[in-house]
């Protein structure tokens, strides 16, 4: 076997204090490749000096006196913390639903963390500083998702539909069921982590550990407040009020963006990538979704979804290509008639053997599972 035209490089992410301690007692010398996430390291002084710093990078941590100039002149690269944002752009985990909507049992919507970040963003988003923490941000949180998702088994299955599907209402009822049956199935699901079907589905994961009833009993708790308008607060506390009915519910990933912040993320996604950069979260979220896509019903960011989806796997090697399913025929046939492109498109393609219309979101569970 020949060997590498050049060195490969090594990576080690630290973030928190128990990883660079176990780190320095296997014996480690040299910090080259090591990043650093928001750390505090003011109790590691005597260790940090002692170690080689070139090539570490250290982002947004915190060090005694001194120790900070002293890295940076043996080769660290520093990233310093960043003042008065609400968020921390250099995080080294995912959010969830509780994080961002933090203080919603007594307070009101636009007092919680999700909002604050959403209307920092309108404010600031022009400047040089901003620019350069959404997009630090928005690394991070690539980074994290691919470590949450590099510990599970499971595999990733998206499943898109529009925002405008009301608790209550059918749509969101079968985005339920789709998400409870792929759930139960042995996949993870991840959505655009928004309201409406993206929710339902969401909501249907995380009560696949529970039986069929408990998802019916739900929906109709959920349906006293059909949508986020006028009360986002009303529209959480309902969420949170089925949470704590049924608190041992199933992984499953949320995807959003505060790009469209008038929409609330849900809550029932345990895991929330958020990211400020809407074409980076679609194509992140489609592009770790390799258990194939199931779309439902939506309009123009669905349909957007599909032929996004399309083109990677119309471009993509044979053995790449991932399931499409389309749930609906007189909706992708007739309706907004996407199918017949599609098919078009597909002939002679490795796609075209992964391209389903269904009519019933039983028959595309059984088609991923199949």
């Amino acid at each position: 076997m020949n060997a590498p035209l050049a060195p490969q490089a090594r990576t080690v992410e630290i973030e928190d204090l128990e990883r660079f301690d176990a780190l320095v007692a296997g014996g480690a010398k040299n910090m080259h490749g090591w990043h650093f996430q928001s750390v505090d390291l003011r109790q590691r002084s005597g260790v940090l000096v002692e170690l080689h710093a070139s090539g570490a990078i250290f982002m947004g941590c915190t060090f005694k006196n001194g120790v900070e100039d002293l890295l940076r002149g043996r080769g660290a690269l520093i990233f310093p913390a960043l003042p008065h944002l609400p968020f921390n752009p250099y995080r080294g985990h995912l959010y969830s639903g509780v994080e961002l909507f933090e203080g919603i049992a007594t307070g009101e919507y636009e007092s919680v963390p999700d909002a604050a970040i959403y209307h920092w963003s309108l404010q600031t988003r022009p400047a040089l500083n901003s620019t350069l923490a959404t997009a630090m941000h928005d690394h991070a949180i690539t980074d994290a998702l691919d470590d949450f998702l590099d510990q599970l088994p499971h595999p990733v299955v998206g499943v898109m539909g529009g925002h405008a599907a009301a608790r209550g209402s059918e749509q969101y009822a079968q985005a339920a069921k789709l998400g409870w049956a792929l759930t139960q199935s042995g996949f993870l699901v991840a959505t655009g982590g928004g309201p409406g079907a993206m929710e339902g589905a969401n909501l249907g994961a995380y009560l696949s550990t529970y039986d069929a009833e408990t998802l019916e009993r739900a929906l109709l708790t959920l349906g006293e407040v059909p949508g986020f308008r006028p009360s986002v607060t009303k529209w959480a506390r309902a969420a949170f009020k089925v949470v704590e009915a049924y608190p041992e519910g199933a992984p499953s990933l949320g995807i959003p963006t505060w790009f469209y912040g008038h929409e609330p993320p849900n809550i029932f996604a345990s895991k929330i990538a958020k990211y400020f950069t809407n074409a980076l979260r679609e194509a992140i979220l489609l592009e770790r979704s390799r258990g194939g896509t199931v779309f439902l019903p939506g309009a123009a960011g669905t349909v957007q979804e599909v032929f996004q989806d399309a083109c990677e796997n119309y471009y993509a090697a044979e053995g790449a290509v991932a399931p499409m399913v389309l749930v609906g025929r007189k909706y992708w046939e007739v309706e907004v008639p996407v199918m017949p492109l599609l098919t078009t498109l597909a002939q002679g393609r490795p796609m075209e053997d992964f391209l389903f219309l269904v009519d019933s979101v039983e028959e595309a569970c059984a088609v991923l599972a199949g």
